[in-house]
């Protein structure tokens, strides 16, 4: 039924995945001193308890069922969302991949460079293949700013704004309020967004992505774990 309804809605719940204990030892690690007010970084990966972190959730059973065991990590993102530190996201896809060095083919577009790595967006076939995993280090309820994701959405492709907008009035909304140690799984493609904090609690997150270990183009991931 898990694989069913992530092939389906694209994305799923799992409670349990990290006790209090660990989402506290690992807000502990991330939160090291002169870490940017930014609100997130991207580029945890080249850390070894973040690599380690990784190969564990890619051998845990319940993500088994929804993750491809020749999948790899190939990204970690940091996100921290508090009163002081709040922005909203408007309803969008991720279509961007960190890789190793810039590639000439009119395959793969929008390029740029963040925190020192390239991305690009790769044809679409790539990105149906990637798998999200969001650990939630805290309580994430409708005034933390919680994701909101549109049900489906991930099987239509690469969405323009307004198909996106037709999507959402079409299929609804729904809002997924976490408890700690909780794993949303989700589609990059599945369409999603998340409104300001208006409550006093923190929303840290690690945002974890998984993919093939091969890349088309001549691409090749910028890190792998």
């Amino acid at each position: 039924m898990l694989r069913t309804a992530f092939a389906t809605q694209g994305f799923v719940l799992l409670p349990g995945v990290l006790t209090a204990s660990e989402c506290a030892d690992l807000a502990d690690q991330v939160e090291t001193p002169g870490r940017s007010r930014s609100g997130g970084t991207r580029s945890l990966l080249a850390q070894p308890w973040c690599m380690a972190l990784a190969r564990r959730l890619r051998s845990l059973p319940a993500l088994s069922v929804v993750l491809d065991v020749q999948s790899v990590a190939v990204q970690c993102t940091f996100f921290e969302k508090t009163t002081a530190r709040n922005w909203l996201v408007p309803l969008h896809q991720d279509l961007s991949i960190p890789v190793a060095t810039q590639v000439a083919h009119p395959g793969l577009q929008g390029w740029s460079e963040k925190e020192g790595e390239f991305f690009v967006q790769p044809p679409v076939q790539v990105l149906e293949q990637l798998v999200a995993v969001r650990l939630h280090l805290d309580a994430c309820q409708a005034d933390d700013g919680a994701l909101r994701v549109v049900p489906g959405s991930h099987n239509a492709g690469v969405l323009s704004p307004d198909s996106a907008r037709s999507w959402r009035d079409q299929a609804g909304e729904v809002a997924c309020s976490t408890a700690a140690g909780t794993a949303l799984v989700m589609r990059p493609l599945l369409l999603h967004a998340s409104s300001k904090a208006t409550g006093s609690s923190r929303r840290r997150v690690l945002h974890f992505v998984f993919g093939p270990r091969e890349l088309p183009h001549g691409l090749g991931w910028h890190q792998m774990a």
